[in-house]
């Protein structure tokens, strides 16, 4: 089953990353206070996807392909996986047991992502103690 997600086009170093998976939609959004983002304007944001053959490759090029400068991370998930990308890291965090999302949630946050934005199982109680 392929994986969908979210890349914001200003994340990226390098955005060659984004001619190796589909682009289903673009949406430009302005940034506000509260994104923590103060030297954006606005983002693009593209609902890609990606093939479940290249899901494991795709994550290791964009772990490359995030701004050395902030702190940033994209994500994708399909019905068994979801994969969390940050600078030099990757979390494959199996569905069937979320509790693995405290450790993408932790390093978010341990380096500079609010932490609203590392929402990523909002209904994960482990992560609420």
């Amino acid at each position: 089953m392929n994986y969908k997600g979210v890349i914001i086009e200003e994340s990226l170093e390098d955005r060659a990353i984004l001619d190796k998976v589909k682009i289903l939609n673009t949406k430009v959004e302005n940034v506000t206070p509260q994104h923590k983002t103060s030297w954006l304007t606005k983002w693009t944001l593209d609902t890609v996807e990606i093939s479940e053959g290249k899901a494991d490759i795709i994550a290791d090029r964009l772990c490359k392909s995030l701004d050395k400068k902030h702190p940033w991370y994209a994500d994708y998930k399909n019905e068994k996986y979801h994969y969390v990308i940050y600078r030099d890291k990757v979390f494959k965090v199996d569905l069937s047991d979320p509790k693995l999302y405290r450790h993408a949630k932790e390093y978010g946050i341990s380096i500079g992502i609010p932490d609203y934005q590392v929402d990523f199982a909002p209904e994960d109680k482990i992560w609420q103690r």
